[in-house]
């Protein structure tokens, strides 16, 4: 398989990643509302600890089966580089989560999305050279479709402790998608240190769902219906076996600023699927979740992530080829 070939292979891939990470979204809200029903609990720390570490540590279970054999000829850099993974993984959710609880869920939204401007930034300090025009342009483009989507109000916004415990996850989200681009674990098989990474971020959150379970047994009791048990393996099955092996074995094919832009389509899915899921996971749970609504906004700020997409994707602005001797 040709170079170009490849690296379209994975932008495809990437593309149905970014799809599967967007169905978490109103997956995540339908079963924290059936979890109140069946456990209700001051703040959302413990729902969401609990759940990464069940989420994370089921999947890595599965990929330690699956891989038992590669596991028993592990290499240093691959337990590196699944730890690695695991601490940026599991403290960007963490600090998001936390930062939630201190500013609006569009701030929020718009924040997180830094890191398609932290990774070209960063790129271009470790390799002193500017971003292209076509990268500025991208970047510019998701900026701004971000923040239309999101809401965000210029006079209204403030750096408090929300903001800033967001824009903290996002760094550690950029210094994941890097980790996964150092050529110092270009040898690394994915399937190993992927099994690595989940097991890992399961026992990262284990001190965080002791430190604030009411008790023993709503670690059980938060799951004790169908609904959502059902919730939880969509999460495990879906938005993390397959989502993060995509990622873990297709973005070596493309630059850690082309991968960052294509995660950027993330808030568009999740509002399209958000306009038809939430009846359904109502129906299914018996909660009360509505759906969304399709908006003009929703319209403009999805189409400039896109467009952003489609830019980067495109041969515009690639400068004349290289000779030979350039190469």
């Amino acid at each position: 398989m040709s170079l170009g070939v490849h690296r379209l292979k994975a932008i495809e891939m990437l593309t149905a990643c970014t799809a599967l990470w967007a169905l978490s979204f109103p997956i995540m809200k339908a079963l924290g509302l059936a979890q109140q029903n069946l456990l209700p609990v001051d703040g959302t720390w413990f729902f969401t600890s609990l759940g990464v570490m069940y989420r994370f540590g089921l999947a890595g279970l599965v990929m330690a089966v699956i891989f038992r054999n590669d596991l028993k000829a592990i290499t240093r850099r691959e337990w590196e580089q699944g730890l690695l993974l695991a601490g940026f993984g599991v403290g960007g959710i963490l600090f998001q989560m936390d930062g939630l609880s201190y500013t609006a869920a569009s701030t929020s939204a718009f924040l997180t999305q830094g890191y398609c401007v932290f990774i070209p930034l960063w790129v271009a300090l470790v390799h002193r050279r500017r971003p292209s025009l076509k990268i500025f342009l991208s970047v510019l483009l998701v900026v701004a479709g971000v923040a239309i989507l999101a809401r965000i109000n210029p006079h209204d916004f403030k750096l408090g402790r929300g903001e800033l415990e967001t824009l903290i996850a996002s760094f550690l989200f950029t210094g994941q998608i890097l980790a996964l681009e150092k050529p110092r674990y270009a040898e690394n098989r994915p399937g190993v240190f992927s099994t690595v990474m989940f097991l890992g971020m399961a026992l990262l959150c284990l001190p965080v769902v002791l430190g604030t379970m009411p008790r023993l047994s709503a670690c059980w009791q938060a799951y004790a219906s169908a609904p959502a048990c059902g919730f939880l393996g969509i999460l495990v099955v879906f938005c993390t076996l397959m989502a993060y092996n995509i990622m873990n074995q297709w973005q070596r094919h493309v630059t850690a600023t082309e991968a960052g832009l294509i995660y950027c389509i993330e808030p568009v899915i999740a509002s399209v699927v958000s306009l038809f899921l939430p009846a359904i996971f109502s129906r299914w749970a018996h909660i009360d979740y509505a759906n969304e609504l399709m908006t003009v906004r929703l319209l403009i700020g999805g189409g400039l992530i896109l467009g952003a997409n489609l830019l980067l994707q495109s041969r515009w602005l690639n400068g004349p080829p290289k000779t030979a001797s350039q190469e």
